[in-house]
């Protein structure tokens, strides 16, 4: 690969990128003329500052259909995010159900408590394709399930939970719903309320559009879960505890405001294009690989079958040649960016029966083009023939 080769990126599923432009501009703007601590002091910069957070805030809790977009604490990720919800809600002998294509973001947390204070965990198990049936979350529930927690869309396999059949599973027993929308949240519509999402952890740096460093937690007005944080928040200061008024109670020290001001631009520029529509381009573009992909000889691709929905990830394997050789073949000599291993997901490996050999995953966004998946399959169909299977010569 030459130095000026462009990049055709497919990681999305990971970082988008490029941004858009308004993005970048929004944290120039703010670090320019007005980077001051929101809530900290009374001043016209601190003003301003704090005028960014809350319009991030409200654009949030439309694209979310939050009602009160101080029931949005921000996070550096998604992950920030669920330790937050995950340790916050539990305490000793309570019971959680997750998935079988949890991330490691959730499942670690659930292990760290089982072993620390004696959680139990029940992990539905879902097909090899990534699937998962509402019934089985209904026959897991015990008397002592505290929460109910799951992906919106797998990271791996890109299929698509029935969060919204979960959620009135959950909202009928009265235990709370946890949706990690690391792969959905400015893809897929999501409606807090109608879906029975008490929950909803989302990154600012996939899909929003936003930077790396962001993200967020909703946290329905019902809930009290215990902080993970505690310190400086600008409000109560006179008081030893951490405040109770949201969401000053779960945002302790100085925000990445820079980064909230390009998240809510990312955020503006999702709901000015629409979800619907970044879906189904999305769609089509996965629709197009899986069936041209299909006829590559020793190729095997995850997830759900052509057709079924799911988000815009494409994860594979190619017999002979292991999925590290591939994914530096493909940066090197083509200039494609993918991602391969494990993905933080074991759970969706066994799953998918990939367990001992990880996969290639390919992930498309809002600004990947036709010509970005024909330039992936050439590249595959290339290396292919190159490296004919076992047996083969």
């Amino acid at each position: 690969m030459t130095s000026n080769k462009p990049v055709i990126y497919l990681d999305h599923a990971a970082t988008s990128w490029p941004k858009p432009p308004a993005v970048a501009e929004a944290m120039m703007e703010i670090l320019l003329h007005g980077t001051a601590n929101p809530g900290r002091g009374s001043h016209q910069m601190a003003v301003q500052s704090g005028r960014v957070l809350f319009g991030a805030r409200k654009r949030l809790a439309k694209l979310f259909r939050i009602a009160n977009p101080n029931d949005i604490s921000f996070a550096a990720n998604t992950t920030a995010a669920l330790n937050l919800a995950i340790k916050g809600m539990l305490k000793p002998g309570d019971h959680v159900i997750a998935t079988a294509v949890e991330h490691n973001s959730i499942r670690r947390p659930l292990e760290y408590l089982k072993a620390s204070i004696g959680i139990g965990v029940t992990y539905i198990e879902a097909t090899p394709e990534g699937e998962v049936r509402p019934e089985q979350v209904e026959q897991a529930l015990t008397s002592r399930t505290a929460l109910v927690a799951a992906a919106h869309s797998s990271n791996l396999l890109g299929s698509i939970l029935p969060v919204e059949e979960i959620g009135s599973i959950t909202r009928k027993r009265g235990i709370p719903l946890l949706v990690d929308a690391a792969q959905s949240a400015g893809v897929l519509d999501i409606d807090v309320e109608a879906m029975g999402i008490d929950l909803l952890a989302f990154p600012g740096h996939k899909a929003l559009l936003g930077p790396q460093g962001t993200g967020g937690l909703y946290i329905h007005p019902r809930l009290d879960p215990v902080p993970l944080l505690h310190g400086g928040t600008g409000s109560q200061s006179e008081s030893a505890e951490q405040p109770t008024v949201r969401p000053d109670r779960y945002e302790a020290g100085t925000p990445n405001t820079p980064g909230i001001a390009g998240l809510a631009a990312g955020v503006q520029y999702v709901m000015d294009q629409t979800t619907a529509a970044i879906h189904a381009k999305e769609t089509e573009l996965v629709s197009y690989l899986m069936e041209e992909l299909a006829s590559v000889p020793g190729l095997r691709l995850l997830g759900p079958a052509a057709g079924k929905p799911r988000t815009g990830i494409v994860s594979l394997t190619m017999a002979g040649v292991e999925a590290s050789e591939l994914s530096f073949i493909l940066d090197q000599h083509y200039g494609i960016a993918v991602r391969s291993g494990y993905h933080c997901t074991p759970l969706a490996h066994y799953s998918a029966g990939t367990a001992e050999t990880g996969a290639v995953r390919a992930s498309v966004g809002y600004s990947t083009t036709k010509e970005d998946a024909e330039s992936f399959l050439t590249a595959i169909r290339e290396i292919r023939s190159h490296y004919p299977m076992q047996g083969q010569g």
